[in-house]
């Protein structure tokens, strides 16, 4: 099997070549950008299988990055795992309100740094049949090979995260999902997110999803789930 390919986006050279030096001796073909225009570029014209995405960046910032990228069908689906200095409860948020699939602080652990890849990695090859089938719910449609949702025949503009979570509780209308499954379903068990940043991405979801709004219902003391219409 050829060896995973990693996009890292840094603007410090000292801490692009560190990480660079660490990804390739784990076994990973790397290629770099070292501004947020230039990653665009080189996500779309050969997609990686990750992308390690700084911040703070000369030009288009690291968070407009990830929104471009999960803005484009041929981008939206590859893994984001952001690598910044910003270690703010806002600025994690706002990664993860994006659709970043994990986030890392400055100063790291290069160990701790491929531990991480390799989870990121490793949920994206788990794709059981159920996860890919299209889930239709009268008004909704969820389409999960084409990372995509349409309400009324309209499409929603979802972030990665938001397409996670939505996808989870659709599979079984009715089903109660505590805060802690639904992280776990869209972060993984490896991530450490609150329970805020749950409530977040749900409130996001019921404004995008307009008139089906209504149908993210939650379960005061447990959680939420897809109502039955």
């Amino acid at each position: 099997m050829a060896a995973e390919h990693i996009l890292v986006v840094e603007d410090d050279e000292d801490i692009l070549e560190l990480v660079s030096y660490n990804l390739t001796k784990a076994g990973y073909r790397v290629t770099t950008a070292v501004s947020g225009e230039t990653a665009i570029k080189a996500a779309r014209s050969k997609p990686p299988d990750l992308v390690l995405l700084d911040l703070m960046l000369p030009g288009v910032d690291g968070l407009e990055v990830c929104n471009t990228l999960r803005r484009d069908q041929r981008t939206a689906n590859i893994p984001v795992i952001m690598l910044t200095a910003r270690s703010e409860e806002a600025d994690i948020v706002a990664g993860l309100e994006l659709g970043a699939d994990d986030y890392i602080t400055k100063p790291f652990s290069p160990r701790v740094l491929l531990a991480r890849i390799k989870a990121v990695l490793r949920r994206k090859t788990k794709a059981p049949a159920e996860e890919q089938t299209v889930i239709k719910l009268k008004e909704l449609v969820i389409h999960p090979g084409r990372h995509e949702v349409t309400v009324r025949s309209k499409r929603a503009d979802l972030t990665a995260t938001e397409f996670k979570i939505l996808h989870l509780l659709a599979r079984r209308p009715g089903w109660v999902y505590t805060r802690q499954q639904i992280i776990d379903a869209a972060r993984g068990d490896e991530y450490a997110v609150t329970d805020r940043s749950v409530d977040v991405h749900i409130a996001g979801l019921r404004k995008k999803l307009g008139p089906l709004g209504s149908q993210l219902e939650t379960v005061h003391g447990v959680g939420y789930r897809y109502k039955e219409r």
